[in-house]
């Protein structure tokens, strides 16, 4: 594996992508106020922060086909999306941080000359949003869900951003949380590591076929930096 020189650290990977929601961010409160606010004026009962836990991952409208009695099925399953899609448009960045030690890593990945990217299945407008807000230039560049892109874990996302990045497969790295981002970077070809801090339990990500794990930001940076 090429590696890459760094003023005092050397990375294996001169490109990392990382997935947003539950891996650089804890989003799950906004998430859940949202889904919650729709809910409400609909006369539904609220989801608690676990089941929101479990309903991420494929994009706003699973998650909202997930958390609405009777899903898409639903007569007012279109309007309650549009709904979610506002309200959180409006309220995404009330309760969303980052993980501890995310701003640390990433500016040594950026100090060192190590290309970053966010994918995401959240809308694009979204990613972009809060990539720009807690991120700035940390992340070289920002990819969601569009009309023009598949969602993980279909591969189309990684590509987008490593075009973007100017950079290649072979160099690359996806940093997950969940299940679809063991099969997005499995079915891009390139390198994953597993993060456990996120909105999966390790055993699943185990039974997802992940293979390489990081309990922390400080020991991903150890797995990414060469020895």
């Amino acid at each position: 594996m090429k590696t890459i020189a760094a003023s005092s650290e050397t990375f294996v990977y001169p490109a990392v992508l990382f997935d947003l929601d539950g891996t650089l961010l804890d989003t799950l409160g906004d998430l859940a106020a949202a889904v919650n606010h729709v809910l409400a004026l609909h006369g539904y009962p609220p989801v608690t922060r676990d089941d929101t836990r479990r309903f991420v991952g494929s994009g706003v409208a699973r998650l909202m086909e997930r958390a609405l009695p009777g899903g898409n099925a639903n007569p007012h399953y279109g309007r309650c999306l549009e709904e979610f899609r506002r309200y959180y448009s409006l309220h995404m960045d009330v309760l969303t941080k980052p993980y501890p030690g995310i701003a640390d890593l990433l500016g040594r990945l950026k100090n060192a000359g190590v290309k970053t990217a966010v994918v995401s299945n959240k809308y694009d407008a979204a990613v972009k949003m809060l990539a720009e807000k807690y991120f700035g230039t940390l992340v070289g560049a920002a990819v969601g869900e569009a009309d023009e892109l598949p969602r993980k874990p279909a591969p189309d996302m990684v590509f987008c951003a490593l075009e973007r990045l100017g950079a290649d497969k072979q160099s690359a790295v996806l940093v997950g949380d969940s299940d679809i981002d063991i099969l997005t970077a499995a079915n891009a070809g390139i390198a994953c590591v597993a993060v456990t801090w996120g909105f999966r339990d390790k055993q699943d990500l185990i039974r997802a076929g992940a293979q390489v794990f990081a309990d922390s930001p400080s020991e991903l940076l150890g797995i990414l930096t060469a020895k």
